[in-house]
């Protein structure tokens, strides 16, 4: 499960970043509190080239009648993609990055209804590269008069490390592997698939954070800083496991 995620890298860094072209509207305030249907940074080949455009978080098929459908699209189990006919097409042939520079996740604890949100990111505080489709819905008529691209973030089992929160993580692709996902001609879905696996634990650390990440309404970098977890929870975050070698 991936449902809230930070983007506080520029256009400009992150096009360097993944050797993509940057976007032409290329001054983009910081988000610290990324939502399901906001639009989200997403790195596709277009014409061979690599692009980093402005995509829809939320997977609208090109078959359905209405977008809203990609509210329950955000994810898509790397398990189940290449039987599902939402997220089939996109896996041959539409396949993206969606960069972040960590996610949340919620860790139930014992004795309080809260859940305690945990801060996820990478030891060097580089950005993610989440393994990602997207698509083209080009409206309930199919005429292109209403055009809109969208993603959805693969998710697989957790690593040790994201295991003591959740049972899921995003899959985290290593830069070795961005060519080969990204190629529009490649379509081995047998060999694509053993790219769909959880990070090693040492690429995500965590810390606990602060319950104001629950409204989507909040940003801000104070959202990204340690707290002392909630009563009830646990003082274990989860670095010291997710720094093992």
């Amino acid at each position: 499960m991936c449902g809230r995620f930070v983007s506080s890298s520029s256009p400009a860094d992150l096009a360097a970043y993944f050797a993509a072209e940057a976007p032409a509207d290329a001054d983009v305030e910081p988000r610290y509190n990324v939502a399901p249907t906001n639009d989200v940074f997403v790195v596709h080949a277009d014409g061979g080239v690599r692009c980093l455009d402005r995509f829809h978080w939320g997977l609208v098929p090109s078959w359905a009648k209405d977008p809203k459908v990609g509210n329950r699209m955000i994810n898509a189990r790397s398990e189940t993609l290449a039987g599902k006919g939402a997220f089939k097409p996109a896996f041959r042939k539409r396949r993206a990055i969606v960069p972040a520079d960590g996610f949340y996740e919620w860790k139930a604890t014992s004795g309080s209804r809260r859940k305690q949100p945990y801060f996820i990111h990478r030891p060097d505080d580089e950005p993610f590269a989440f393994a990602g489709l997207w698509e083209v819905w080009r409206g309930p008529d199919r005429d292109g008069s209403e055009t809109l691209r969208s993603t959805t973030i693969i998710t697989t089992a957790a690593n040790e490390s994201m295991a003591a929160v959740h049972d899921r993580m995003p899959v985290i692709l290593p830069a070795s592997a961005w060519d080969e996902w990204l190629d529009p001609t490649n379509d081995d879905i047998e060999t694509l698939g053993r790219l769909l696996v959880p990070a090693p634990a040492h690429l995500t650390v965590m810390h606990p954070v602060g319950l104001d990440v629950g409204n989507v309404r909040n940003q801000g970098p104070q959202l990204i800083e340690r707290v002392d977890p909630e009563p009830g929870g646990s003082a274990t975050t989860g670095e010291t496991a997710g720094a093992e070698p």
